[in-house]
């Protein structure tokens, strides 16, 4: 009693504000009803193995053409919406401007969106910025994303099992063709953590997925090392439209 007590007063002081645009909210780290009308939800029908909307619905579980051309290393890939409007401002307030709080909101809609892949996960890994990077950044925000999804659903987050071993350039503006070149050899398992990473079926938690290059390079790591199977989680995603 004494605790809803203390939280109704504190509402009173700092009353709870949607964690996009600062509008008043019926509950802490939520969004408005204009802000959740800005986000683009990912829902099915979309592609099995890369998590792409797909315009029709046409009744069964379907690969797209880009997944058939070009098969992801990873298993299966799924994101909460498409990386534009509300989406796209919470990612940038999460990475860019001191928001981490952002992520227990964000890493709850990504529990609803990768239900069936948690399901079949043995351990949670967050997909790791080099030191330099982490250094500029002072935090990783895969690593907070994954904190709350491990936190929620039960499941160890090992953050040490891959590590980012090449200072890459910034992917942003890069084409697919020289995001691949510059992850090359980007991520490495140590030797240390391949005996926890045998045989797992692992799921790599990020922020955004764009061409899934980074998701791409993390996994073959993974996969090399011994992994059984390796899933990706990202709040948003890049959709080419048509």
């Amino acid at each position: 009693m004494a605790h809803g007590v203390a939280r109704a007063a504190l509402g009173l002081l700092y009353p709870p504000t949607c964690i996009a645009c600062h509008a008043a909210t019926g509950e802490p780290h939520s969004l408005c009803a204009a802000c959740w009308s800005g986000i683009r939800f990912i829902e099915r029908p979309y592609c099995e193995r890369l998590g792409t909307p797909f315009a029709v619905d046409l009744g069964t579980p379907l690969l797209s053409p880009a997944a058939i051309a070009d098969p992801p290393v990873f298993a299966r890939a799924r994101a909460v919406a498409q990386y534009d409007g509300t989406a796209s401002a919470l990612i940038h307030r999460l990475k860019y401007a001191d928001r981490p709080e952002l992520a227990r909101a964000l890493g709850t809609m990504m529990t609803r969106a990768g239900a069936e892949l948690l399901r079949e996960t043995d351990v949670i890994v967050p997909v790791p910025l080099h030191r330099w990077r982490l250094w500029q950044r002072r935090f990783n925000q895969a690593m907070a994303l994954a904190n709350v999804v491990a936190r929620q659903n039960d499941i160890p987050c090992n953050p040490s099992l891959l590590a980012r071993v090449k200072h890459t350039r910034q992917q942003v503006g890069l084409t697919k063709t020289q995001r691949q070149e510059n992850l090359q050899g980007a991520f490495r398992v140590p030797e240390e953590a391949r005996p926890a990473v045998k045989g797992k079926r692992i799921l790599l938690i990020d922020d955004v997925l764009t061409t899934g290059s980074t998701a791409n390079a993390a996994s073959r790591a993974l996969l090399k090392a011994g992994a059984a199977q390796v899933d990706i989680l990202a709040f948003a995603r890049v959709v080419a439209e048509g």
